[in-house]
């Protein structure tokens, strides 16, 4: 069965269009119009062995909030599209992935309940352009349209550069972990009978 799905979302201030398919090779092919956004999500894709294609006209000439978000919105819809009906994953994911200096944990399950912790901590305004303060905002739109539970936490580290990179490989991997099938699992892996 595969597991893709398509979105187009048009708004006053975005359009997408966004494919995802959780079974890839780890494929993108990314135009946000914000070059650092796009190499987070170029590394979340290559390390979650996901294809991903999105494309984004949005109003950068306010800033790159909307565009952020918006593609955390559309990606939140394609993945909870794409994973279907849960029956055989593994549905949690963690991983704790160092990037030099800095080491970032990610921890999540496809839980159905959407909730997001993040401890970025102490990071620089921005990073080549790049609003810092949209990492949550994209987390945050990602995981209730997802509708996953996510807790992400930059442990420590001295440049916003690597603690934001190693947070976006983190995701990829936890991601990976938490959508693969396992043989064992019957059905929903839930003793409710349903996510």
């Amino acid at each position: 069965m595969s597991r893709e799905a398509d979105i187009k979302r048009e708004t006053a201030e975005t359009r997408i269009a966004l494919h995802l398919n959780l079974d890839g090779t780890g494929k993108s092919r990314i135009d946000s119009g914000i070059g650092f956004f796009d190499h987070m999500l170029n590394l979340m894709t290559a390390h979650g062995l996901m294809d991903l294609d999105v494309r984004c006209d949005g109003d950068l000439e306010v800033d790159g909030h909307h565009s952020v978000e918006d593609i955390g919105i559309a990606l939140g819809d394609a993945f909870k599209e794409a994973i279907g009906d849960k029956k055989g994953i593994c549905r949690y994911g963690t991983f704790y992935l160092p990037m030099d200096e800095s080491l970032a944990f990610v921890s999540l399950d496809i839980s159905g309940r959407p909730f997001l912790v993040y401890d970025g901590g102490e990071m620089a305004p921005l990073v080549g352009g790049f609003d810092t303060e949209l990492v949550e905002e994209f987390l945050r739109a990602f995981a209730v349209h997802a509708g996953i539970t996510l807790h992400v936490k930059v442990l420590y580290g001295s440049n916003t550069h690597h603690k934001i990179e190693a947070v976006f490989k983190a995701l990829g991997h936890a991601l990976r972990i938490a959508v693969s099938q396992d043989p064992k699992v019957k059905g929903v892996p839930s003793t409710k009978g349903m996510l």
